[in-house]
């Protein structure tokens, strides 16, 4: 696995955007994904950093946010096949969030791995489709 990228929650995705350009990263990508309530902006290059905004109140974002702030969301490792990765995650005893992949961003599949299994930390696995 390698590094894909850091998702960082923001309330306010053109502020996000915003601040790091501030910081010298180009916005690579921007897409609305209503099926999971969220915007997300990748900046930079790879590994990057995306950005995710909920666009409803009640979306997950939007619910992290209100209980844990704004900041670091989960970290996303790049993988040839989710299918035979989650397959491996299965059988080391692994608490998987997805069972199977879902769409993601820029076309990719995507499945999570639950916090609770992996030091606090959510952990996206993509397959990019490029």
């Amino acid at each position: 696995m390698k590094l894909h990228h850091v998702g960082v929650a923001v309330a306010d995705l053109d502020e996000g955007i915003r601040h790091y350009e501030s910081l010298g990263l180009k916005l690579a990508h921007r897409e609305r994904m209503d099926a999971y309530q969220v915007e997300v902006a990748f900046m930079g290059e790879r590994p990057w950093i995306e950005l995710v905004a909920g666009t409803t109140p009640g979306s997950g974002v939007t619910r992290f946010i209100e209980t844990r702030g704004p900041g670091q969301h989960h970290v996303a490792f790049a993988v040839p096949s989710i299918a035979l990765e989650l397959a491996r995650q299965t059988a080391a005893g692994a608490l998987l969030i997805d069972k199977a992949a879902r769409p993601g961003a820029w076309g990719h599949k995507v499945a999570f791995l639950h916090p609770k299994d992996q030091g606090g930390v959510l952990i996206e696995l993509v397959e990019e489709s490029h």
